[in-house]
């Protein structure tokens, strides 16, 4: 259960303030230890480099903090945090943060990012769009979200699980900006759906709504799990086509398109992503770290008139896309990277699919 508001900014933000002192203090020690240890353990310096990145999040974390306090104070204490200046301010915040986090991640991890397609520069610039993207592996949101404000200058707004506010930096940030939280399985759908609208309408020309409509990380038993659901409520056809994933989760239809309902004008651009995908469990994450790889999305923009307008087309149309999706995952299996390659994030934009 996530603790109430109140715990969560004045008890637990500030601990992590406190520790990540502590930790920054004390970092020589730990990486001492870690270098001792690392004789002892499988890959090339894998643990301290692990007890950096750990580290080095923790004081990334506290930073945004001590930085989300200041605006905090610069609007007024709180009066004009809604305003469209101090908005902007927090995308602003929000790029220079994720940049500095993907440059620990790129520093200990040895993780480069291509991405090849078309992405909201190259598929129709000035335009909103709705981006819809797989999930699977830890981080991939992260990704995603560097991508779409450091690379493309947009502002997203994003629908993503209520859990992920146990981190203070996220949760004092995304609440700041419009964006929902969402518990699934608790939420009714009827009130889900309006959250979806009101946050969908409206949209700008340099916004990007984000949804995950598998509506969590894919692992196996989810897989099984989901068809068997769409089984039980006689979707048949979906079921049956849901069979056929072999890399992703039937998706939820539903949240998307209220989503396309309510901004008719925005494009779809759909996202897939390799690296993160062998990452299922704690043993794995484990295993996989540092990853010494190269991460590749894909993008795949869709106009606003090529969208179905009827329920039953828009389902096929989702259903063939998340094949087509699979497909090419299927294709683009990760690849590691030697430890002697350059460590530079490489952002390649291709207009046309490979």
């Amino acid at each position: 259960m996530l603790p109430p508001v109140w715990v969560r900014r004045l008890v637990i933000a500030p601990a992590v303030v406190v520790l990540s002192v502590v930790l920054l203090v004390t970092l020589p020690v730990w990486l001492i230890v870690a270098l001792a240890a690392s004789p002892f353990m499988p890959g090339h310096l894998r643990v301290p480099r692990l007890v950096f990145l750990a580290i080095a999040y923790l004081v990334w974390d506290a930073a945004a903090l001590v930085c989300l306090a200041a605006l905090w104070v610069a609007s007024g204490f709180g009066w004009k945090i809604r305003g469209p200046a101090f908005q902007r301010a927090h995308y602003v915040v929000t790029g220079w943060f994720l940049d500095a986090l993907f440059w620990l991640a790129r520093w200990s991890l040895h993780l480069s990012i291509d991405v090849v397609g078309t992405d909201p520069d190259t598929g129709m610039p000035g335009r909103p769009e709705v981006v819809v993207s797989r999930h699977a592996g830890p981080g991939d949101s992260f990704v995603l979200i560097h991508g779409l404000v450091n690379w493309f200058d947009r502002e997203p707004r994003i629908v993503l699980k209520a859990s992920l506010q146990w981190d203070p930096a996220v949760d004092i940030l995304l609440n700041r900006l419009p964006n929902r939280f969402i518990s699934p399985g608790r939420t009714r759908t009827a009130s889900l759906e309006q959250e979806i609208s009101d946050l969908a309408t409206g949209l700008d020309d340099n916004d990007a709504f984000v949804i995950f409509p598998e509506g969590g990380n894919f692992t196996p038993h989810r897989r099984t799990r989901a068809i068997e659901f769409l089984r039980s409520r006689g979707m048949k056809e979906m079921a049956d086509r849901a069979e056929g994933l072999r890399n992703v989760l039937p998706p939820k239809p539903g949240g998307l398109f209220t989503a396309i309902d309510a901004a008719p004008d925005a494009g779809v651009i759909f996202v897939a992503h390799t690296g993160l995908d062998r990452m299922v469990t704690v043993r794995d994450v484990w295993r996989e770290l540092p990853m010494d790889k190269q991460l590749v999305m894909r993008f795949w923009s869709v106009p606003p008139e090529e969208v179905p307008a009827g329920e039953q087309e828009r389902v096929a149309w989702l259903y063939d896309w998340w094949a087509r999706i699979d497909a090419w995952i299927e294709e683009n299996r990760p690849q590691s990277r030697p430890l002697g390659t350059d460590w530079s994030v490489r952002h390649k934009v291709k207009a046309q699919a490979r």
